[in-house]
């Protein structure tokens, strides 16, 4: 795919309110009386990682490229709510890379041929009741929308070269057939090699590199559509360069702006790149649209 002009921007929607989210004093002590440490761990979801996020890309290198916009928390009514077809998007591809599988997403479409949802997570299966699905390959769908839900679960430590292979061998030749209108990131800096919930060992690099190649997909299938939305991340620092790392790779800049201090991170990706021919090869011989590819 040839490289697009640089000269574009990034809308960013920001509402203070999402720094109210009261997460308790500590992890493991909390409640108990007396504790047994002296230092409490705040909760991995605080807000401090939040205002990290938004402050470096007010003041790190991106900052040009990006537009502020005011956003409102969304009442409990538009969660429910989906938007009808005359929104002007006939198809619609969504890439989910955050650690853990984005099963509410894949619920919602499940049964639609106009959404193809694409999972790349952490094999971590059900949780229970709230979250009875599995992630597995064999979750493909149902009625008009079988085939239009591909999960890619991910071993641990699968890292920068195994989530550039999933991106290479899975999602490009998928996004290549269904040939979307609109396409929707999903990133969660939970897949970074330092996160306290996520084993997945991904760098700036990693996310820098699926940042660029989502962008030149949307360049050429999407007239350049593409939405961004951030979930998860819980290292209070890291996960704000990885963000950063992202949008310079879909802003498709020639030069890295930051480097990353912390990225050395051993990769074998020997056992990553199995899994994924697996699930590559399974997905060839069960989902209609892939059996030509």
């Amino acid at each position: 795919m040839s490289a697009p002009s640089t000269s574009c921007r990034i809308n960013v929607f920001w509402h203070d309110g999402m720094l109210n989210h009261d997460t308790g004093k500590g992890v493991f002590d909390t409640g108990m009386n007396p504790g047994f440490l002296e230092v409490l761990e705040k909760h991995p979801e605080n807000s401090d990682r939040i205002r990290n996020i938004v402050s470096i890309l007010s003041k790190g290198p991106i900052s040009s490229y990006i537009s502020w916009h005011s956003g409102s928390p969304a009442t409990i009514h538009q969660l429910l709510s989906f938007h009808s077809q005359d929104s002007g998007c006939k198809k619609v591809l969504v890439l989910d890379i955050d650690v853990h599988y984005g099963n509410g997403t894949a619920e919602g479409f499940y049964r639609s041929d106009k959404v193809l949802t694409v999972s790349l997570h952490m094999n971590h299966g059900s949780w229970g009741p709230s979250h009875p699905q599995n992630g597995t390959v064999d979750e493909l769908g149902e009625g008009e929308g079988f085939g239009y839900n591909l999960n890619v679960p991910l071993p641990n430590g699968s890292g920068d070269e195994g989530y550039g292979y999933a991106m290479r061998e899975v999602v490009i030749p998928a996004v290549e057939k269904f040939e979307p209108d609109m396409m929707v990131l999903v990133i969660g800096q939970d897949s970074s090699a330092f996160d306290p919930n996520g084993r997945q060992c991904l760098t700036m690099d990693g996310y820098r590199e699926i940042g660029r190649m989502v962008r030149r997909l949307a360049d050429k299938h999407c007239g350049s559509r593409l939405l961004i939305v951030q979930e998860g991340g819980y290292h209070v620092t890291y996960s704000a360069y990885c963000v950063h790392a992202t949008l310079e790779g879909v802003l498709d800049l020639p030069h890295r702006l930051l480097s990353d201090p912390i990225a050395y991170y051993p990769e074998d990706e020997t056992f990553a790149v199995k899994v994924i021919e697996a699930i590559k090869q399974f997905q060839m011989k069960n989902v209609p649209m892939l059996k030509d590819v």
